[in-house]
């Protein structure tokens, strides 16, 4: 049970092994939002409005040094995470009106006035309880002007999963406002070299957060690709007899491989299915294949004196993406899996590569160059009609990857220097970079969200 009053907090923390979270309010869907309008914002409108959010620092108890520090950084994870959207602009902490001990937590506690009055539309009060190893929190999103609270939660578990159960109400926040959970429990897997003519397969959470080895070959692995659950990596990975194809287990470490003889490379996961496609040149030329999820042949999917390579699938598994230079150049075209057609999707540009279909199934990202320039990441309708370009005039930019909502795409880019791996919005705004490790880290490969689990 949580209590609260204006001068102390009263809480009384159960302390337990599993996880929880309970709702206090189930936001309305159909209600305004802060703005007076629906709720729900467009997160591909490329003018989008940055909402002003405040988040006072988290109240603690005990009222001691070791659990204020806690409330600090747990509110810097939060405001850091919200930030990292595009959808917010972080109000500093400098310009607040009240004290930290005296921004209140519930609605009667809160003078709204005081936040209206510095640009605030919501507000996020939080409160924590720590116990030994065990916290318990408390996080509600108020809209100022209405002075009523959109969305409360309460999280109780292990203070090692602070991160976690920040995460969780940062997806509630972005549930409430767009429709979408956001990208707050999905990954991204790139490729980053480690010396010596080696490179690895590294995973980190969605904002550069804990960059983890997933592979230790020792050698060259190339092309991480998520399947549609999020539980398996494909990649090709380079033995001193070639190039073999790989398809691990996120977890379990179980591994398949498909070694005939012959190049592989870009392999891309069938929606829906434990399938993938990958380049083979099984015949001297590289071409389109299908094979099942452990490494056994199904089928040719093209067939052309012209190099096939990239397949990238569409949402609905109707319609795959690749790169063929059977009219010179490499350029894009669509497959369409049912009738066997094939369409030519670009044809500005001398070089397009690396196609890669947006959530919605209503746009390609790909990587361009036009005569003479740098390679650029460009963005296209499924008919090629309207076509915009949003890198520009910094270094190469390539491999680009929609998030799993559709909100934001990741790339590499040799802006600074190495290649790195960079973030922006989908329509080009906010570009910054990821992370930075040691070497250079190029293919950034972004995972499906997982399944919500909360009420």
């Amino acid at each position: 049970m949580i209590r609260f009053n204006r001068t102390c907090l009263t809480l009384s923390l159960w302390v337990t092994l599993a996880f929880g979270v309970w709702a206090l309010v189930a936001p309305n869907h159909a209600a305004a939002g802060p703005t007076g309008g629906l709720q729900f914002i467009d997160i591909t409108n490329p003018f989008l409005k940055k909402i002003p959010l405040a988040i006072p620092v988290f109240a603690t108890m005990p009222e001691d040094g070791a659990s204020s520090q806690q409330g600090l950084e747990c509110t810097t994870i939060m405001s850091e995470a919200l930030e990292f959207t595009s959808y917010f602009k972080i109000l500093d902490r400098a310009a607040f009106l009240v004290n930290p001990g005296q921004a209140g937590v519930t609605a009667s506690q809160i003078n709204f006035s005081n936040w209206t009055a510095i640009g605030a539309e919501l507000l996020i009060t939080g409160a924590m309880v720590l116990k030994d190893d065990q916290v318990e929190m408390e996080f509600r999103l108020f809209d100022t002007f209405k002075a009523q609270m959109a969305v409360g939660k309460r999280y109780r578990g292990p203070l090692s999963q602070r991160r976690q159960m920040i995460l969780r109400f940062c997806g509630e926040v972005v549930y409430y406002l767009t429709g979408s959970r956001g990208i707050f429990d999905s990954e991204i897997a790139f490729v980053s070299t480690t010396g010596k003519g080696n490179s690895e397969i590294f995973i980190c959470e969605f904002d550069g957060y804990n960059p983890q080895a997933f592979t230790a070959t020792g050698n060259i692995t190339l092309t991480p690709a998520w399947s549609g659950d999020g539980q398996w990596l494909a990649y090709v990975g380079y033995t001193k007899t070639g190039p073999n194809l790989y398809m691990k287990h996120r977890h379990d470490k179980k591994v398949s491989v498909f070694d005939q003889r012959g190049t592989k490379m870009s392999p891309a996961w069938v929606p829906g299915r434990f399938e993938l496609t990958a380049s083979l040149s099984l015949n001297d030329i590289p071409q389109i294949y299908l094979l099942t999820g452990d490494g056994k042949m199904i089928k040719r999917l093209t067939d052309t004196t012209g190099i096939d390579v990239t397949p990238a699938w569409s949402p609905d598994g109707k319609q795959m993406a690749f790169v063929s230079t059977r009219a010179g150049s490499p350029q894009i075209y669509v497959l369409e899996t049912d009738s066997g057609q094939v369409r030519r999707l670009t044809f500005q540009g001398q070089y397009n590569q690396e196609p890669c279909w947006s959530p919605k199934g209503d746009r390609i990202a790909y990587t361009g160059m036009l005569k003479g320039g740098r390679l650029n990441i460009y963005v296209t309708d499924v008919n090629g009609e309207r076509t915009a370009q949003l890198t520009h005039d910094e270094g190469d930019n390539e491999s680009p990857y929609w998030s799993p909502d559709g909100s934001l795409i990741v790339f590499s880019s040799t802006r600074e220097g190495p290649s790195r791996i960079y973030v922006m919005t989908a329509s080009g705004m906010d570009q910054r970079r990821l992370l930075s490790l040691p070497g250079e880290q190029k293919t950034p490969s972004w995972s499906p969200s997982r399944p919500n689990t909360s009420d």
